[in-house]
């Protein structure tokens, strides 16, 4: 063990049990019994949740394929990118391939990872999956009225401003967006 990994080992945090709470298909609740290195001693909720993919479809015109909806937990309408929950049989490009159309009737054809991250790391294991989608074609399918109002092409460029205003609120889909848009600016 070298000089770094014991440094790391003297902060690591010990987890004594962990009892769930609430088990559901989307959501495990549990509380854990936690004790820092200098042995102090609390519970802390923990919420465990399937991994997800998102999209970021950006066009020719380089205008980033945007779905509007509204999220009911907090009562807003918002931007955001076509995605969700990774299932169990597929991997995260194919569970992507298959957001895209579903929500906002599109197909890709190149995708490529452009970030994998942990929403709230302090808190919650749900890793999301952020993919850019070039080469798109529509699907024939209009988009799930079950997911979301509208799909519009946005301009890339407006991105930023969107998301000053509140507009795009979502952390995937800002990190994702931004990204993008820093990729593009080359």
């Amino acid at each position: 063990m070298n000089s770094q990994d014991e440094d790391d080992e003297l902060t690591r945090w010990t987890i004594h049990g962990e009892r769930v709470v609430d088990d559901s298909r989307k959501m495990v609740v549990s509380i854990a019994s936690v004790e820092l290195p200098d042995g102090v001693q609390f519970e802390q909720y923990v919420f465990r949740s399937p991994p997800v993919a998102m999209v970021v479809a950006i066009n020719e015109r380089d205008e980033v394929l945007m779905i509007w909806r509204h999220r009911f937990i907090m009562d807003r309408w918002t931007w955001e990118l076509p995605g969700g929950y990774i299932d169990p049989a597929e991997d995260s490009e194919q569970a992507a391939a298959r957001e895209l159309e579903e929500e906002a009737g599109w197909r890709a054809g190149s995708l490529r990872l452009l970030a994998r991250f942990q929403p709230l790391a302090g808190s919650i294991d749900m890793e999301n999956h952020v993919y850019l989608a070039e080469d798109l074609e529509a699907a024939g399918n209009g988009p799930d009225i079950n997911e979301t109002a509208k799909v519009e092409w946005v301009p890339l460029s407006s991105v930023p401003d969107r998301i000053a205003k509140g507009e795009v609120i979502g952390a995937g889909a800002q990190l994702g967006l931004l990204h993008a848009a820093r990729l593009r600016s080359y």
